[in-house]
């Protein structure tokens, strides 16, 4: 039982980070993982992961070329919890933006899709707003996206 209760304190200190300030930063890591893991098989999707732990859904693939991880882009999307709490959503005609512009799960999910491609983002906090709420989005979160790459610039 020693043991049992180490091996805890240890997995949760470790688990833990501080930043500059002293305070506790909370790492999701293995929260978000389960979380993710769970919405693919609620939902019955045939998801994919990165290397970075982004799960993405291709719906259909699109035509010609990828964009690059500095490109501009047209996407339509609408993003939500794992709840299906909707917390942004584009317009019809989507938004353009450099993949240099947004949060890192943008930047490399969009890459797997090519023009007219639809899908989902499955991004872990770590790759998008991590630990901290930042503009009404509490930290931690996964963060799904269904998008579309309307265009390529």
């Amino acid at each position: 039982m020693k043991y049992i209760l180490a091996i805890l304190v240890l997995i949760s200190i470790s688990s833990c980070q501080t930043d500059d300030g002293g305070n506790v930063i909370t790492d999701y890591s293995n929260q978000n993982e389960t979380e993710i893991l769970n919405y693919i098989d609620n939902n019955n999707l045939e998801a994919q992961k990165s290397n970075s732990g982004l799960y993405y859904v291709i719906q259909q693939q699109g035509e010609g070329a990828n964009p690059k991880t500095d490109s501009d882009v047209t996407v339509k999307y609408k993003g939500f919890y794992t709840n299906g709490n909707i917390f942004d959503e584009s317009d019809e005609e989507g938004i353009t933006f450099n993949l240099q512009q947004v949060i890192a799960g943008w930047t490399e999910g969009i890459t797997y899709f090519k023009e007219g491609g639809k899908g989902i983002l499955l991004i872990p906090s770590r790759l998008a707003y991590g630990p901290f709420d930042t503009r009404g989005i509490p930290g931690g979160s996964v963060l799904i996206f269904e998008i579309e790459l309307i265009e390529i610039k």
